[in-house]
């Protein structure tokens, strides 16, 4: 910490000033927000995975206390709304564009999922609402079900769409297969594993939720909303109501958790917005837990069989890898374009494996569309690597630790090129893993699984080096303006939803103009306020936000010197500026940054500055988690008795804003990887998982103390020196905890588990 907490910079670690709000209940989440003249709007849900709509007949609805409208597609259709399109429509590779069907904002002749929106109540209050959505006669004809990807491609599955001929959206092969089959016919070892990256429900704290206005003088939508991609779903939801996007504006003061979830368009943000419109008043919905559970964008559901070729030393000579994507009933937002550019992006990972081939397909089926999750696409392929890695090692007797290092791309190769031509800028790989062995005492754990072995238990170390291309929409400003008070408004257009914006973003525009940390305000949120913008996603705010602000205050240095220069009647060139203060050397002329703020602005040139940039490159965080586990034998209940971390996230801006980031990432790593699974009926379609009840988040007990430590080298794209730090615990946990559970079970005899490590399942492992 430097001597002067209100100067804090970039490596310093002052509190988050967020908390202290957050903490005494001033927070101000979306249902916290107060509108006069509310209606409260109510979704009716379909009850079945697949359906035809014969008739939807809302007359005693309409007539029931207190409502104000009840609609559904056919009035949709009738006042001009469109269905949503996903926001990638093309191979972002080759511009192949993908197969799919438009989802309406109301389910249209058909019902494609369980909780699929059918019709929309809206009245005076949400038990009116409630109570009118019951009325509400539909009259279905159900048709058989589809839940998993390689079922819905076989041939004579139940189709979705005839937009999208045999289910499938697309198919795609990347890579050099004739190079790949040479490789594997003069390969001494072949390893070959299937893997499941099931699915999983994201769960943000704060539900979805949407406040719409409509002002018909000015023929304007206003629309509060919990969402962490303000001006992209603004973009998407004018495109839905048929208006330009200066005629809709989107606000989330609070935002109380995304994950992903809340990244892309979902219809009830148009149809809010039109309800206020047909209402003639502000409409509220929130989304119940429930509705969480069937209408959010899911994360993950990706199988896929891989194959690992090596030389007789253990040395990769190539990978092969054919997948199929579970994306749901609908093509929702950039599935597709994390399949084709995400997934295929750091194939290979850190290891230095010269022939890639893959192929990967997206398949439609009768649940809740995928969207994205923490390292989506990223993750999936750490996955498969690492618990590969493991199964080599086993198979063909190498040791696992020494099969990484010798396969691992040394520091002194970087940046390095992968067999895909995507080019990583830094890391040093194999400092960090022999760091977090080192720490994990590895050596020690013969020891320890002996110790557990007499006590009637199995134990198992687990680790797995993960990587992730950072980033997101490649577009961010910033605009910073000094305000009349003294103070700096720093206007963004990412978006904070819990990361600790609003002290690390001050912390740099500190450290780069000696601003008091305190006199530096935050703002963003608001569409009106900044009018263009990337949100928050794919870990991108730091590197994005930051380098623009980066940018901007060498801009505001440049104007302040010409200010400074005039006032005193002095050249230019013999300013100076350092540590917030310029000054003429030699002379006892100096003023500091908020000073000539204020005179410059007098003089009519104000130090104001609006920044713009388009990035070229990604971060790329990476590092080696470790995972010890003890099950019971009786019961399969797995422990997770240590985790710790080793990670590279380049230049910290705040140690302990970045270690926060990765502890959450890391619980929902953990929950995946031992007890979230989203589990649907394979003949009916409905989520049998579909509740807190049946559906176990990690709580206080399921997760250990983590242990976090930094092996940092600095990223080169960016000015900072920053790599995004919110992912990585949850592209890791799942691979290093899998590989720990197997490790535990081959004192078993069981040569591959794969999945969920739910105590059934590990109990179902054990007894074959």
């Amino acid at each position: 910490m430097r001597a002067d907490a209100a100067l804090a910079g970039i490596g310093d670690a002052p509190r988050r000033r967020e908390d202290a709000r957050f903490l005494t209940g001033q927070g101000a989440y979306l249902d916290d927000l107060r509108f006069p003249g509310l209606a409260h709007a109510v979704f009716l849900r379909a009850p079945h995975a697949h359906a035809a709509i014969r008739g939807i007949d809302t007359a005693a609805a309409k007539a029931a206390p207190g409502v104000l409208a009840v609609l559904t597609a056919a009035d949709a259709a009738a006042d001009g709304l469109a269905a949503i399109r996903p926001a990638a429509e093309a191979n972002v590779q080759t511009g192949e564009p993908f197969a799919f069907l438009p989802q309406p904002l109301l389910a249209e002749g058909k019902v494609r999922h369980v909780g699929e929106a059918v019709a929309l109540v809206v009245a005076e209050s949400r038990a009116q609402a409630l109570d009118a959505a019951e009325l509400i006669a539909v009259d279905y004809e159900a048709l058989p079900a589809v839940t998993e990807g390689a079922a819905a491609l076989a041939p004579g599955a139940p189709l979705l769409a005839e937009a999208v001929p045999g289910n499938l959206c697309m198919d795609w092969r990347a890579g050099d297969a004739a190079a790949a089959d040479a490789a594997f016919e003069r390969a001494a070892h072949v390893v070959t594993r299937r893997f499941a990256n099931h699915r999983i429900v994201t769960h943000p704290m704060e539900p979805r939720g949407v406040v719409g206005a409509f002002d018909a003088a000015t023929g304007r939508y206003t629309l509060h909303v919990s969402s962490q991609s303000l001006h992209t779903n603004r973009d998407l939801t004018a495109r839905a109501l048929g208006v330009p996007a200066q005629a809709v504006r989107f606000v989330a003061p609070d935002v109380g958790g995304g994950f992903g979830a809340k990244n892309f368009q979902y219809p009830e943000f148009a149809l809010i917005a039109w309800a206020a419109r047909r209402a003639g008043r502000p409409v509220k919905w929130i989304a119940t837990r429930s509705e969480s559970f069937l209408s959010d964008h899911q994360g993950r559901g990706h199988d896929a069989e891989a194959s690992l070729a090596l030389d007789a030393e253990g040395r990769f000579l190539a990978l092969r890898v054919e997948s199929v994507a579970n994306i749901g009933a609908y093509m929702a937002g950039s599935t597709g374009g994390v399949q084709t550019y995400q997934y295929v992006h750091l194939q290979g990972t850190v290891y230095q494996i010269p022939t890639i081939a893959i192929r990967v397909r997206a398949a439609l089926t009768n649940t809740v569309p995928v969207g994205v999750t923490r390292g989506p696409g990223f993750a999936e392929t750490v996955n498969i690597l690492e618990r590969l890695i493991d199964a080599a090692a086993r198979q063909c007797g190498f040791d696992r630790a020494d099969l990484r290092r010798r396969n691992m791309v040394p520091a002194s190769a970087m940046p390095m090129t992968n067999a895909f031509g995507f080019a990583v800028d830094s890391g040093d790989f194999a400092a960090a893993f022999d760091r977090a062995l080192a720490l994990a005492d590895a050596d020690g754990f013969a020891a320890r699984r002996a110790a557990s072995a007499k006590a009637g238990r199995l134990r198992g170390l687990g680790y797995a080096y993960h990587i992730k291309g950072t980033g997101g929409l490649p577009h961010e400003n910033v605009d910073i303006r000094f305000e009349p008070d003294g103070s700096v408004s720093l206007r963004t257009g990412t978006q904070t939803i819990g990361q600790g914006h609003e002290t690390t973003f001050p912390q740099i525009l500190a450290d780069r103009l000696g601003i008091p940390n305190e006199r530096i305000a935050l703002c963003q949120g608001d569409t009106d306020l900044v009018p263009l913008g990337g949100g928050h996603g794919s870990s991108r705010a730091t590197y994005m936000g930051g380098t623009a602000i980066w940018r901007a205050a060498e801009t505001i240095v440049a104007k302040g010197k010409r200010a400074f220069a005039a006032a005193m009647g002095a050249d230019e060139s013999a300013v100076t500026f350092e540590a917030g203060i310029f000054r003429i050397p030699g002379t006892n002329m100096a003023m500091d940054v908020l000073d000539v703020a204020a005179l410059a602005a007098r003089a009519g040139t104000p130090l104001d500055t609006y920044y713009a940039w388009t990035r070229e490159h990604l971060t790329f965080p990476n590092g080696t988690h470790v995972a010890e586990i003890e099950i019971d034998r009786e019961t399969g209940m797995v422990s997770l008795v240590r985790y710790l971390a080793v990670d590279d996230y380049g230049v910290l801006v705040n140690p302990v804003v970045a270690a926060g980031q990765a502890h959450g990432a890391m619980a929902q790593g953990i929950g995946q990887a031992l007890l979230e699974r989203a589990a649907y009926d394979p003949e009916t379609g409905q989520m049998l998982s579909a509740s807190l009840m049946d559906y176990a988040l990690p709580r206080a007990a399921d997760v250990p103390f983590y242990e976090l430590s930094f092996s940092a080298t600095r990223c080169t794209t960016n000015p900072l020196g920053v790599k995004g730090c919110g992912e990585a615990g949850a592209i890791a946990a799942f691979p290093a905890i899998g590989n720990a559970i197997a490790d535990a079970l081959a004192a078993v005899g069981v040569t591959g588990f794969d999945g969920s490590g739910s105590a059934f399942a590990v109990w179902r492992a054990m007894r074959g």
